[in-house]
């Protein structure tokens, strides 16, 4: 997909003709229900719609290739005197919302206005789709949302545990699978198309590229996936492309509004879209990572056979801890399940084994030995296991390991820094240094927590994967740093990590003016944003905002937050600005109660974060 389409403004630019006659029409059919809020008119006369503004769209997932959407727009409304006493006009604005539908599968040819309303901010969507056309799909409901997908397509693997079979699942799906050479570096596993194509692919045998006819519903998946990976690789590939097809297909058609040539979508072997690296393409692919593992191990049957698993290697290896039989029962359920070892890996911990998490490691091409530790004791991008290079570096260059650990309290044994204690290091019949079983099984007690970031070639929503396969065959490499958050450090490290940052913003603080508009200027200039930037975020008039801050132009509290959450100031400073204006946060207003939490907690978030945040919870978009 070639861009983060967008689906308001697709409409702006196609529909406004429409919605601006529809809201035109409603204004003066209804004069008396509109909350005009009237200075200068005595009686009033005419009411016409003088400009409108689309502020924004809502868009509700409808079945097949059909979509419900509320179009909000502000209306500039003029009402002129109707006594002829007086010579005096009153200009006001409203918001209001315009239902529409229409078929993507028509190019939304048939697009139709149903109803106009003025705005109530409380209406609700009942299944949301953002701008781009995506699902909106939270984390906590993934094992619910694949559920709805086998229940459709697949209900038999919700009775019994079962491998699923993926051309059965796409053949029910209406959808053909090939394989094909799709690149000549295997960077691409699969491709997805939603339109007939004249496609090149890569021909081995020719050495040369081929271009051939594609129908639409076709997958295409590279045969070297079996060679270069394994049967699980290729298993998932189809799947994932599955769940492009059933969840995906809007988003994709909007592309298609945009790009007529626009056919399908090429999954990369790292766990992202190839040719586009946007916001919108990246939570699709985001979306198709997370269901493809829970489509093929729904979790409740796949809590079934790990318990039979666990059962049965307790018994064959006479042993009742759980780390001995780890590492068998996740080679049983990944091959039972046709997935890879880490796929299983990953469910297990979904499943709430925390003891995966130590298993099949590999540091400095050796292997780790299994390890488990307190629950919640390690975040999702922290590990104790550190290769010896890393550990060199972080000895030589990072301060307070060094601090820790040059008076020989600790010992880099087994890929881990252990405290050095008979209770925790042992020798073992070879005479090497060890953990001892009681250090293995209670890591958080007696070793060091390190931070990892990926280093090279992976997109940050595939982390969380990424950060478990540091197994023998990974390519992916990790840098790896001692204290690098907040939460392992000492209290001393606290205040020394922070003290440099809350010294700057009390400084600002206490040079901050009386006067709200000379605040601004002086926040804006030492944020170092320009006012074109500051438009851009916000989405405000550029000379607006130059008005407001050079005090030509009062503003109003609504255009002060969003000032303030563009500039990503430090609460205190915001409240600052605003109690110094003449507005005030109205902690009676639901809306006003949110702007006070964003305002708090989601500064340092992006505008369309906040945004997006502010319309899931209902308050008034700013």
């Amino acid at each position: 997909m070639a861009g983060n389409r967008s689906f308001k403004e697709y409409v702006k630019s196609r529909f406004y003709n429409e919605l601006y006659l529809a809201t035109e029409d409603f204004v003066e059919d209804n004069i008396d229900n509109l909350d005009l809020r009237l200075r200068n008119v005595h009686r009033v006369g005419e009411v016409s719609l003088a400009d409108m503004e689309i502020k924004f769209v809502s868009i509700n997932d409808l079945p097949g290739m059909k979509i419900g959407f509320d179009v909000v727009v502000e209306g500039e409304i003029e009402v002129s005197e109707g006594d002829y006493h007086y010579d005096e006009f009153n200009q006001c604005f409203q918001w209001f919302s315009l239902s529409c539908t229409g078929d993507l599968a028509h190019n939304l040819d048939d697009f139709k206005i149903t109803f106009v309303s003025v705005y109530n901010q409380k209406d609700k969507i009942d299944n949301p789709l953002s701008d781009a056309l995506v699902p909106y799909i939270r984390s906590e409901n993934l094992d619910a949302i694949a559920n709805d997908f086998l229940r459709k397509y697949y209900p038999e693997a919700l009775k019994t545990p079962m491998a699923i079979d993926p051309k059965k699942l796409a053949e029910d799906m209406g959808l053909k699978v090939e394989l094909k050479n799709i690149t000549k570096d295997y960077s691409i596993f699969g491709q997805i198309y939603f339109h007939d194509s004249e496609a090149e692919f890569y021909d081995s045998n020719k050495e040369e590229w081929v271009k051939t006819l594609i129908k639409a519903r076709t997958i295409i998946v590279d045969p070297e996936g079996y060679f270069l990976r394994n049967l699980g690789m290729v298993n998932n590939t189809i799947v994932h492309e599955c769940v492009h097809w059933d969840k995906h297909r809007k988003a994709f058609e909007l592309e298609r509004l945009y790009n007529e040539s626009a056919t399908k979508i090429s999954c990369k072997t790292t766990g992202g879209i190839k040719d586009d690296e946007r916001d919108a393409t990246g939570w699709m692919e985001w979306q198709a990572n997370s269901l493809t593992p829970r489509i093929q191990m729904p979790l409740a049957m796949f809590k079934t056979k790990a318990f039979e698993f666990i059962k049965q290697y307790r018994r064959e290896m006479d042993t009742d801890e759980m780390i001995d039989v780890m590492e068998p029962v996740i080679d049983a359920l990944s091959q039972f399940f046709g997935v890879s070892r880490l796929a299983a890996k990953i469910r297990m911990i979904d499943a709430g084994y925390e003891e995966a998490i130590g298993t099949f490691t590999y540091i400095d091409g050796r292997y780790v030995k299994p390890h488990r530790f307190k629950k919640g004791a390690l975040e999702k991008n922290q590990t104790f296991s550190i290769s010896a290079q890393d550990a060199a570096i972080q000895a030589a260059t990072n301060p307070a390991f060094i601090s820790l650990t040059n008076d020989g309290s600790y010992q880099y044994v087994d890929a881990h820094f252990v405290l050095n204690h008979p209770k925790y290091i042992t020798r073992d019949i070879f005479g090497h240094t060890a953990l001892t079983d009681y250090a293995r099984t209670h890591m958080e007690e007696c070793c060091l927590v390190f931070d990892l970031s990926v280093r090279t070639g992976i997109e940050t929503r595939y982390h969380t994967e990424c950060f478990l396969n540091r197994d023998e065959t990974s390519t992916i490499r990790f840098d790896t740093v001692y204290g690098k958050g907040y939460q392992y450090a000492t209290p001393e490290k606290k205040k020394q990590l922070l003290a440099e940052e809350l010294a700057e913003n009390a400084r600002i603080y206490n040079e901050l003016p009386n006067g709200y508009t000379a605040c601004l200027k002086m926040v804006r200039e030492w944020k170092g944003v320009t006012y074109e930037e500051l438009a851009e975020r916000t989405l405000m008039n550029e000379r607006t905002i130059r008005r407001i801050v050079n005090g030509e132009k009062q503003g109003s509290l609504n255009s002060l937050i969003l000032i303030c959450l563009g500039l990503h100031l430090p609460p205190e400073i915001s409240y600052h600005i605003i109690e110094k204006s003449p507005y005030s946060l109205n902690y009676t207003n639901e809306s006003h109660i949110f702007y006070n939490f964003v305002l708090k907690y989601k500064y340092a978030d992006t505008m369309d974060e906040i945004r997006d945040f502010l319309q899931e919870i209902g308050a008034e978009p700013l």
